[in-house]
This record gives structure tokens, sequence and C-alpha cells, in this order.
């Protein structure tokens, strides 16, 4: 009996430890995979999903609540003019490798990312760069051509992290950053695993590890979470469950909002898109509430024009493209178009495949014809947003605040408007708050006014997690899982 005791003792310690030990780990759903985990070299938002705050930091970061906070930069100076920033580093900081983070590191970065050769995503965050000097081990001066306001907001994306040259070849199969997080393992098809890193420089965070678990079939997502094979779904792709799930009491439903326009992108240099009355046509053509009911079940909030309804210089332009089909059957008479046949791109999203049908089918009651191909995200990147060899496409635009792609001739959906390029340039060397607000609203209502696109709906953050688990991001102020202040309640 004594003997019986002790093993049941021992078993039950060793199974208390278990439960203590799964404490400090996570498992969080994602519907997409990364083609790459570099953030500097890819435009993937799955890319940020899994590295942003957790293995790289920027000289600032976004918090939660969309505010621009210090990061690997303590504090910075700036001239009245707006054109010099002096940027004043941590101290003690090292790369995952174990080799010291400094101005040079920083200088690399800067000037790596602003190079002609440059493979990022967004080197229009860096093209106002005239210089960076080192001015010793802990301070950088970056002067800028002309003034910037929004520097420090285009320091905080992820596009603008600080790699180092010893690691940086490597960053797309085995990240090394400066962050919280240290990368593992990518087990291609199915997760990627990060472990805190014992040598960080700032808060060390709760968790101990955690796995980002690839899965894209909304069902399969589902089942993943009532089994418990995931801890939480940060941005759960099958919106019809979540009732199911709020009514658990072992999980818990996040919904916020996100900087994700959703946008049916149309090729403007297509020689029948390129007239403004057929993209126009397009535009009333759609029903954008029908598209939220059917393809994300009421979650979405319906946009006119490329700008989050939360920012406080959204203008409201919906009634500019309002659902009206009989007036897009008389553009399309008025610009001697008929029997039109579009190609219809679709990535892996839900909203995009979802709502690609809803949308086929009414541009089908105007007498337009779409050819819809379903395409993995590396043949989406690769074809339309590279090629630009597409009609139409749908898809989320989680940039923050990025309007500012309109001003980019060769950018995928090719508009690139002088008037709006004189703009964006006016923009960029404005400091004072109230001529940015004005500037923006005028380029919101330039873009509106010009059917670029057919604006459909700002993406809803739904997320579920279990019910013990405090710390995830609410609202998406930019494309990340931050894992920094994620933690487990009894």
């Amino acid at each position: 009996m004594l003997n019986h005791l002790k093993i049941s003792a021992a078993v039950l310690a060793l199974s208390a430890g278990a439960a203590f030990a799964a404490q400090d780990t996570i498992t969080l759903g994602m519907v997409l995979e990364p083609p790459n985990l570099d953030p500097t070299a890819g435009a993937a938002a799955a890319i940020d999903e899994v590295v942003y705050a957790n293995v790289f930091e920027g000289l600032t970061r976004f918090g939660p609540d969309g505010s621009i906070r210090p990061a690997l930069a303590e504090s910075w100076d700036v001239t009245e003019e707006g054109k010099v920033y002096t940027f004043h580093l941590h101290s003690g900081v090292t790369f995952h490798d174990g080799t010291t983070m400094d101005a040079e590191d920083v200088k690399f970065s800067l000037d790596r990312a602003r190079a002609e050769d440059s493979a990022n995503a967004q080197k229009a965050l860096f093209a106002g760069i005239e210089s960076v000097e080192v001015v010793d081990p802990l301070t950088v001066k970056v002067t800028l051509s002309s003034p910037n306001g929004a520097f420090p907001f285009n320091m905080a994306w992820g596009d603008a992290v600080i790699v180092a040259p010893e690691s940086v070849g490597n960053a797309a199969t085995n990240p090394v950053g400066t962050g919280p997080f240290k990368f593992v393992e990518w087990l291609q098809g199915d997760h990627v695993t990060v472990e805190a890193y014992p040598g960080y420089w700032g808060e060390k965070p709760a968790l101990a590890k955690a796995t980002f678990k690839f899965i894209s079939d909304p069902t399969a997502a589902f089942a993943a979470m009532m089994a418990g094979d995931v801890d939480a779904f940060p941005n759960f792709p099958a919106p019809e469950t979540l009732p199911q799930l709020e009514a658990d009491p072992r999980f818990k439903v996040i919904v916020g909002s996100t900087e994700g326009e959703t946008i049916l992108a149309m090729n403007n240099k297509n020689e029948v898109l390129s007239n403004v009355k057929v993209r126009e046509a397009i535009a009333h053509a759609i029903n954008r509430q029908e598209i939220i009911d059917g393809a994300m079940f009421g979650y979405g909030t319906p946009i006119g024009t490329h700008f989050a309804p939360h920012n406080p210089d959204y203008v409201d332009l919906t009634e500019l493209s309002a659902y009206d089909p009989e007036k897009s059957k008389a553009l399309l008479a008025e610009a001697g178009v008929s029997d039109l046949k579009l190609r219809l791109a679709l990535p892996p999203p839900t909203y995009a495949r979802r709502g690609g049908e809803i949308i086929a089918a009414q541009l089908r009651a105007v007498g337009i014809e779409t050819e819809i191909s379903n395409l993995e995200w590396a043949q989406w990147l690769e074809q339309v947003f590279k090629g630009k060899d597409f009609d139409l496409t749908i898809v989320s635009h989680t940039e923050p605040a990025d309007i500012n792609i309109y001003a980019r001739p060769e950018y995928y959906f090719q508009y690139g408007k002088p008037e709006f390029v004189a703009l964006m340039d006016k923009l960029n060397v404005t400091v004072d708050p109230a001529e940015r607000s004005a500037i923006l609203k005028d380029a919101q209502r330039m873009i509106a006014e010009d059917f670029v696109n057919a604006y459909l709906f700002q993406l809803a953050k739904t997320g579920v997690a279990n019910a013990k688990i405090e710390g995830l991001w609410e609202n998406a102020p930019t494309q990340a899982n931050d894992l920094t202040a994620v933690h487990w309640v009894d």
C-alpha cells in the first residue's frame, strides 16, 4: 500500500509539473504560412504575423493601440524643421547569435533597405533618407532630404526592423533578430516554433515557447480549437462558428478592427479597365453588405476609399460607389462595352475565396462575366503582385495607413496619377497635423472619384482564444501576433 501511495504521489508530481510547464507555452493558429521569414524582403502579411516584435525589432514599434513606441531606440530627437532624426539606442542589446547590436547595424539595415537593389517590399518608407551616420555605438543620426513628421511611424513597420550583416543572408529560413523570442524550427507546411531568448535586453516574456500552426481550412481551424490542438487563433477563418465558440466557457471570442482595407483591385493598365466608366460600373455592381454578410458572416465595416474607418481622418465615401446595378449597366453602355469577360484571381484567405464567388454573381447580374482562378499565396505574389498579370483580384491591405501606395505607378494595380503623387509628396513634407489631415482627406476623395479599385470593407479582427490566455491584441494596428505580453492566468 505504501509503495502504491509513493508511486501515485510521484505520478501526481509529474502530472503537476507537466501542467505547470504547459502554462508557459502556447500554440497559435494561422491561416497562411509565410513564404519566408525575412520581413525586410517580402510583402506577405504572414511574415510579420510570426516575427514582428517577437523575433525582430525596429527602432520604434506599434503598440496594441496603434501608438508609436520606443523599441531598440529608447528615445529620439528631431530638429525643428523635421529633417534630422537622432536615435539613442538601448545598451546591452544582442542578436540571437550573441553578437552585439549597435549603431553600425542600424546604418547597415537602413542603407540596405534604401539601396537601389533592395528587395524590401516597402522601399518608399526609406526613400526620403539622405544619409545615415554613426555618431557613436549607441547613437545614429538620420538626415532626410525633406521634412517628414511620420518618420518614427515609418520606422515602426516590420519592413524596417534591424538586422545584422553577419546573419541577414539566411533570414528567409533562419531569422536572427534582437527580439524576446529566437527562431527554433520551421517545418514547412505545418508550423514555426520560437523560444524565449535568455539574453533578451528588455522585459522577459512570460512564455517560454510558442508555436505558430498553419491551418488554412476553416473547418479544420474550428476542429483544432475544439480539440485543444491550438490555444488561440488570433485571426480566426471561420466566423460562422464564433457564436458556438462564444457560448463555450472554455473559449473567449476577441473582436476588434484591423488596418485591412479589403478591396476588389483592378488592373488600371488593362485596356478595358483603363476606362474610368468601366471601373465605376464595376464599383456600382457590388453590394458590400451582401459580401460582408455572405463571406464574413456580418463581420466587417463597409468602406468607400482606401482608409480605415477608425482613423480620425477617414472620410465616408461609400455613397459615391453605392450599390446601383442599373447605373452600372448604363455606365457600361456609355463606355461602349458589352460581353465583357474579366479574369478574377483569388488568393487563399476566406474573404477572397468566399467573397469572390459573391462578386462574380453580382458582376454577372450587370453583364460582366468573370473567370475565377484560385491561387496559392506564393502564386498570387508572383503572378498578381509582382507580375501584374490579372484583371481583378480581392485582397486585404493590412499595412498601416498605406494610402501612399496609390502614388506608385508600378504598384500592382498601376494607378500612380501625377496629381495623387503630388499630394503624397506634399504630405511627406508637411508636419502640421491639421494640414496633414486635410491632405489625407483630399487623397481619399481622389482615389474614390477615380474608382481606382472597388472598396469593399474594413477587415474585422475576429480571434478566438483559450479563456485563460491574456495579452493577445484585440485590434491590429499592424499585421502581428505580438507575444510580448501574452500569458496564462488561473
